[in-house]
Formats: structure tokens, C-alpha cells, sequence
């Protein structure tokens, strides 16, 4: 059996506000820590039936920027529930809905950009 041990290091400002996000795995091909402007970790407590989750963003991360990551983040959410389960037509919804909440941020882009 192999072990593998990812490492995330957050750097707070006196607020503690997230500056700097940056994270390494042992398995990884390349010894430098990967730098980041969000993450989402989730944890499923199986005993309690409840998720677990640690939601940071730095102040540099764009709101467009975050509206990708949530669109890229529901379409992987999707393929990964499809996998798990064999539901495809509930992870088509939830793509489905990936790409109109994408899009109902485009257009809110565009009126914002006319205003």
C-alpha cells in the first residue's frame, strides 16, 4: 500500500484575510509548490453523515475568475458523481446548470460593462 500526503499552506494577513495560497503533493513529478487564488475542500464524516468543507479565496482572485472556477468546479463535480454512481442524467443536470449559471454571469457582466 502507497501513501501520498498533500500539503496546503495559507498565508494570512493581520485580518487574516488569505494572501497567499500554495500547496504540494509527494507524488508529484516537480518539487516547487503550486501556488493558488482559491480552493474548495470537502470532506465526507460518513459516521455523522455530514460534509466537512474548507472554502478559502485570495484577494487577488477576480470575480470573473471565481465564476470560472465554480462553472469548472460543477462540470468536475459532475463527471465525478456520473463515475461514482452510474446517474448520468443527474450529472447532465448538474452540467446543465453549470452552464446556465456561467452564462446568467456573462450576461450580468455585460449590463454591469453598459451601466
Amino acid at each position: 500500500m502507497s501513501k501520498s500526503t498533500i500539503k496546503i499552506d495559507v498565508t494570512l494577513d493581520e485580518s487574516r484575510t488569505p494572501q497567499a495560497i500554495e500547496w504540494s503533493a509527494s507524488d508529484v513529478s516537480h518539487d516547487d509548490a503550486q501556488h493558488a487564488r482559491a480552493m474548495l475542500l470537502s470532506f465526507w464524516d460518513g459516521k455523522d453523515k455530514t460534509a466537512l468543507r474548507i472554502d478559502l479565496w485570495t484577494k487577488d482572485m477576480m470575480v470573473d475568475e471565481m465564476a470560472d472556477f465554480f462553472y469548472q468546479t460543477f462540470m468536475t463535480m459532475a463527471d465525478t458523481y456520473s463515475r461514482a454512481t452510474r446517474h448520468d442524467d443527474q450529472a447532465d443536470e448538474i452540467k446543465k446548470f453549470a452552464s446556465e449559471f456561467l452564462n446568467k454571469f456573462r450576461q450580468k457582466q455585460t449590463q454591469q460593462s453598459k451601466a
